[in-house]
């Protein structure tokens, strides 16, 4: 029983360093760069032993980002569909505006998992993650063009957007809010200024979409 636990403890300690060395390695060299033979010299392992725990590099980043880019994805997959099965009187209320508690959840987990978002973010390239920014765009796009059906249908005088505008808006938003990530900006001070980006941006949504 105690070469059992001890065998566990010693695969556990070297899975930690494999990924410690691993994160270090894609955050200095970007993926694409990235040594694999010089994460397996580092981490102190055969190539045999690591390929026990990864088939690929590929499969090495993926444990890394994967459930914490699938999680924020799912974050604004939910808010999204949330809204849009609100009755539309109370859409109209709201004009798109997060609530405090869901601004609270997607930049708490946000800031705690910063490590792996920073990877996504600055080493994704070549990656299926290498778009992460551009997924989220295209869902508020598409969020948006349903919002607007509404907002017509209300009497609101909404006129289209200009497609490039658009794209460029909401690209700019989430950019915005993820150079927190990038620059490592303290939570308590991150989660401000994030509050500050939801403020501006809602302002110049509700100058667009709030005239009748």
């Amino acid at each position: 029983m105690e070469n059992n636990t001890h065998s566990l403890q010693l695969k556990t300690d070297t899975l930690s360093r494999i990924l410690d060395i691993a994160t270090e390695e894609f955050q200095k060299n970007g993926f694409q760069k990235a040594s694999l033979r010089e994460i397996v010299k580092k981490a102190g392992v055969t190539t045999g032993a690591f390929y026990g725990y990864y088939k690929s590099k590929e499969e090495l980043f993926e444990a890394l980002v994967g459930d914490t880019a699938d999680t924020m994805l799912a974050f604004f997959e939910k808010e999204e569909k949330d809204f849009e099965n609100l009755p539309e009187e109370e859409q109209l209320k709201r004009m798109g505006v997060p609530t405090d508690s869901y601004i609270e959840k997607v930049c708490q987990y946000a800031f705690e998992n910063r490590k792996a978002l920073k990877l996504i973010l600055t080493a994704g390239s070549g990656t299926r993650y290498e778009d992460f920014i551009h997924q989220l765009t295209e869902r508020e796009e598409r969020s948006t063009h349903k919002f607007i059906e509404v907002l017509s249908k209300h009497g609101y005088n909404v006129q289209p957007l200009n497609p490039y505008v658009e794209h460029v808006l909401y690209s700019g938003m989430y950019a915005s809010f993820f150079e927190l990530i990038v620059h490592d900006v303290p939570t308590d001070e991150a989660m401000k200024c994030a509050r500050s980006i939801v403020d501006f941006y809602t302002a110049g949504w509700m100058s667009i979409f709030g005239s009748r």
